[in-house]
C-alpha cells in the first residue's frame, strides 16, 4: 500500500489514468458516421466537433501534460474511420500515426491503454446497417486485426468498445424519436444492438489475444446511480439487467474487471456504497463548487444538453421546496369532493 500526502492508502500498482475518446478531441474526422449526422440538415447535433482541440496533430502537448500531472496511464481511442475509411482500404498512414502515440506515451512513463471504438462508426460500416447487419462482427474483427501493428507492443491494456449500454441505448433514442434522457432513468435498450455488441467484445477479445497474449482486454460499462429501497430489489434487479449488468456478465472472463483496483480503494476510503459512475458524477459537482461554468461542465461531461448537465449538480432547495408546495397544492384541489351529474360515469 501507498499511502498519499494526507495518509489514504492507496494500492500498490493502482492505475492513475485519465480517457479520451478519438472523435471528441481529435478533429476533422470526415469519415465517420457522427461527423456526418453533424453535417445533415436535419441534424440533432448543434455543435459539429470541427476541429475540436486538434489533438490529432497536439497529442505530444496533450501527453505532456499528462505525464507533468503524474498520471501513470492514458487511455486513448484509435479511430477505426481513419484506420479503414472505405471497405477493406486500410491506411498506412493512420496506423503508423496511432503506433507514434503509443511511442510517445512510452517516452513519456505514461502506460498506453488503446480503446479500439468510442462511439464512432466509419459511415459506411453504419450505412450498410451498423452493429446489427448480416457481416458486422466479421468487420469489426477483420479492423481490430488491422489493428496489429499499433498495439502488439507497448500496449499492456486494450479496451474494445466504450460504454455499449450507451450505444444500444443511443439506438433506442432513435426509435424512440428523441435524444433527451427522462427525468429518471433509462429507456430500455435495443436488444439486437446489445446482443450484436457482445459478440463483437467476445470476438474482438480473442483477436487482440491473438495478437499479443501479454494484453489485458476488457471494455467498459457506464453505470447509472442508483441504489434499492427495501422491497425493491427484485425490481432494481430488473431494471439493471438488460441496461447494465448484461454488459458487465458478459466481461466475465476480461482481464481489466479488477486492473484498476477501483471498488478496492473505494472501500479503503469508507465509501464502498458508491458505485463507479458515482464518483465520476462527485467529480462533476466538484468542479461545480471550484466556479467552473455549467457550459464547460457540459462540455467536460459529454451531455447534450444543459439540463443533463444541471442534474449532477447541486440541487436547489428554494426550487425543490417550491415545487412541492405546487404540487401538493395541485394535489390537493384533485381531491376535493365535487358535485357530479347524475349521470356521470368515473373511470380510471
Amino acid at each position: 500500500m501507498t499511502p498519499t500526502s494526507d495518509g489514504l492508502p492507496i494500492p500498490d500498482g493502482f492505475l492513475w489514468g485519465t480517457a479520451t475518446a478519438a472523435h471528441q478531441i481529435e478533429g476533422n474526422n470526415v469519415n465517420s458516421d457522427w461527423w456526418h449526422r453533424e453535417h445533415t440538415p436535419d441534424t440533432t447535433l448543434p455543435e459539429p466537433s470541427g476541429d475540436a482541440c486538434d489533438s490529432y496533430h497536439r497529442w505530444p502537448e496533450d501527453m505532456d501534460l499528462l505525464a507533468g500531472l503524474g498520471f501513470t496511464d492514458y487511455r486513448f481511442s484509435i479511430e477505426w474511420a481513419r484506420i479503414e475509411p472505405a471497405p477493406g482500404h486500410f491506411s498506412k498512414a493512420e496506423i503508423a500515426h496511432y503506433r507514434r502515440m503509443v511511442d510517445g506515451a512510452l517516452e513519456r512513463g505514461l502506460r498506453p491503454m488503446v480503446t479500439l471504438h468510442h462511439f464512432t462508426l466509419p459511415h459506411w460500416f453504419a450505412e450498410q446497417g451498423g452493429w446489427t447487419a448480416d457481416d458486422a462482427i466479421d468487420l469489426f474483427e477483420r479492423y481490430v486485426r488491422a489493428t496489429a501493428p499499433i498495439i502488439a507492443t507497448g500496449v499492456r491494456h486494450v479496451c474494445t468498445i466504450n460504454e455499449p449500454n450507451m450505444i444500444a441505448l443511443a439506438v433506442a433514442f432513435r426509435e424512440l424519436g428523441t435524444e433527451v434522457a427522462p427525468i429518471a432513468g433509462i429507456p430500455l435498450l435495443d436488444k439486437p444492438t446489445t446482443d450484436a455488441l457482445i459478440q463483437a467484445h467476445h470476438r474482438a477479445r480473442a483477436t487482440v489475444k491473438s495478437i499479443s497474449p501479454d494484453i489485458q482486454v476488457g471494455w467498459s460499462v457506464a453505470n447509472q446511480v442508483y441504489q434499492a429501497l427495501p422491497g425493491a430489489e427484485e425490481t432494481t434487479a430488473a431494471y439493471s439487467h438488460p441496461r447494465e449488468d448484461v454488459f458487465i456478465e458478459a466481461a466475465r472472463h476480461d482481464d481489466l474487471r479488477d486492473a484498476t483496483h477501483g471498488d478496492e480503494v473505494v472501500t479503503r476510503l469508507g465509501y464502498e456504497h458508491l458505485r463507479r459512475h458515482d464518483l465520476r458524477h462527485t467529480g462533476l459537482t466538484w468542479l461545480a463548487d471550484a466556479g467552473v461554468p455549467i457550459h464547460v461542465l457540459r462540455r467536460i461531461a459529454g451531455h447534450g444538453s444543459l439540463t443533463t448537465t444541471q442534474r449532477y449538480l447541486h440541487p436547489d432547495t428554494h426550487k425543490i421546496t417550491a415545487a412541492g408546495t405546487a404540487l401538493s397544492a395541485h394535489l390537493s384541489v384533485l381531491r376535493a369532493p365535487r358535485t357530479l351529474p347524475a349521470t356521470a360515469v368515473l373511470t380510471r
